[in-house]
C-alpha cells in the first residue's frame, strides 16, 4: 500500500518531516482538531480500493503465475487474460477482488493512520518531536505500520489468494472460502503464509515509506517549493513502490506458494523448505522472482493513483470541514 504523510503534523512552516507546507500558526490550531484518526482511517480506505481496483486483471494474472510452475512471459500474462475474458466474461478478471476489498480498505486505512501514531512515538522517544526522524527511526516507523496492518487482515489476504486461482465452482463467495477452509483444512490454514508475509512487509513497508518520504524532502530542498506538483508526487511514489516491492519479492512468491497450496497439489511446510523446492524445480530467477516485471507495470499504477486519491480525498474533507459540513 503506497504510504503518504500528513501535511498537519508539523508545527513549523514547512514541515521538517515531509517538506510539506503548512497552514500559518492560526490556521494549523484551527485545522488539527478537525483532521480526526477517523479522517485519515477513510482517505485510507478509499485510496486502497481505487488502486487495488484498477490492477485487479494483473494482480490476479501475477498470483496465477506466481502458484504455477509455469514460465512467466508478458506474451504469456496477456494470453492468460485474454483467454480469462473469452472464456468466463470481463468480470471473471476481477474474480476475488470482492475479498481484495474486504483486506484492502482496512490494510490501507491502518497502515496510513498507524504510520502517523509510530513516527509520533519513535519521535518522542529519541527526541525527534516535531522534526525530521532520522533515517533508521523513519524506515522503523514504515515497517511498523506495515507489520500492524498485515496482522490484522491476514486472514482475508489468504481468502483473496485462494479465490483468484480457483474457478467459481470451487468457491462461491467469501464466507464460502472462510467455512471451506475451515472445515476441511482447519483454522489454521487461514493463517498459512503469515510468517515470510511478516518477513516480507518489513521491508516492503519500511523501505517504501522511508523513499517516499526522503524523495519529498530532497525535493523541497532542491526546489525550494513547499509541496511536489500531482505528477511529481505520483513518480515519487512509483519510484517507493518499485524498490520496495523489488527487495521484499521472493517472500511474495514463497507467501502465494504457502497460501495456496491446498488447490495446487502441492506441499510446502516451511519458508526456507518452500524456497529450496521452488529453486529446485524452477530455479532462482524464474522461481523466486517469476512476475516481478509484472509488478513493475502494476506497482507503480497503485501506488500512483493510491497516492493521488488520497491527497484529494485528503484536501476535500479539510474543505468539508473548514464550510462546516462535519461535527467535530
Amino acid at each position: 500500500m503506497a504510504p503518504r504523510v500528513s501535511d498537519h503534523q508539523s508545527p513549523l512552516p514547512v514541515s521538517e518531516a515531509t517538506g510539506l507546507a503548512l497552514p500559518p500558526s492560526s490556521q494549523a490550531e484551527d485545522l488539527r482538531p478537525r483532521w480526526t484518526v477517523l479522517d485519515s482511517l477513510l482517505c485510507g480506505a478509499f485510496a486502497g480500493a481505487i488502486a487495488k481496483t484498477v490492477i485487479a486483471p494483473l494482480d490476479r494474472t501475477k498470483i496465477i503465475f506466481q502458484v504455477s510452475t509455469n514460465r512467466f512471459s508478458a506474451k504469456e500474462a496477456f494470453r492468460l487474460i485474454y483467454c480469462s475474458y473469452m472464456k468466463d466474461g470481463l468480470l471473471s478478471l476481477w474474480r476475488g477482488n470482492s475479498a481484495t476489498m474486504m483486506r484492502v480498505m482496512p490494510y490501507a486505512a491502518i497502515q496510513f493512520c498507524s504510520h502517523d501514531q509510530y513516527k509520533q512515538l519513535l519521535g518522542g522517544y529519541y527526541g525527534y518531536q516535531g522534526k525530521a526522524l532520522p533515517p533508521f527511526q523513519r524506515f522503523l516507523a514504515g515497517s511498523l505500520a506495515g507489520t500492524t496492518a498485515a496482522m490484522l487482515t491476514y486472514p482475508l489476504d489468504m481468502v483473496r489468494a485462494r479465490m483468484a486461482v480457483t474457478a467459481r465452482e470451487m468457491y462461491s463467495n467469501i464466507m464460502h472460502v472462510f467455512v471451506r477452509i475451515s472445515q476441511e483444512e482447519g483454522v489454521r490454514t487461514l493463517y498459512r503464509g503469515f510468517t515470510p508475509t511478516i518477513m516480507g512487509v518489513i521491508p516492503y513497508a519500511g523501505i517504501t515509506f522511508f523513499t517516499y518520504e526522503t524523495l519529498k524532502k530532497l525535493h523541497t530542498e532542491k526546489t525550494k517549493r513547499p509541496q511536489p506538483y500531482p505528477l511529481e508526487r505520483l513518480a515519487f511514489g512509483a519510484c517507493a513502490g518499485l524498490i520496495g516491492q523489488s527487495a521484499s519479492y521472493p517472500l511474495d512468491v514463497v507467501r502465494r506458494r504457502m497460501q495456496t497450496a491446498g488447490v495446487t497439489g502441492w506441499s510446502y511446510g516451511t519458508i526456507l523448505g518452500t524456497m529450496r523446492e521452488i529453486v529446485a524445480r524452477e530455479g532462482v530467477v524464474r522461481g523466486l522472482y517469476k512476475g516481478l516485471s509484472m509488478n513493475w507495470i502494476k506497482g507503480p499504477i497503485a501506488v500512483g493513483i493510491s497516492l493521488s486519491t488520497f491527497d484529494i480525498t485528503h484536501s476535500l474533507l479539510l474543505k468539508l470541514h473548514q464550510m462546516g459540513y462535519f461535527a467535530h
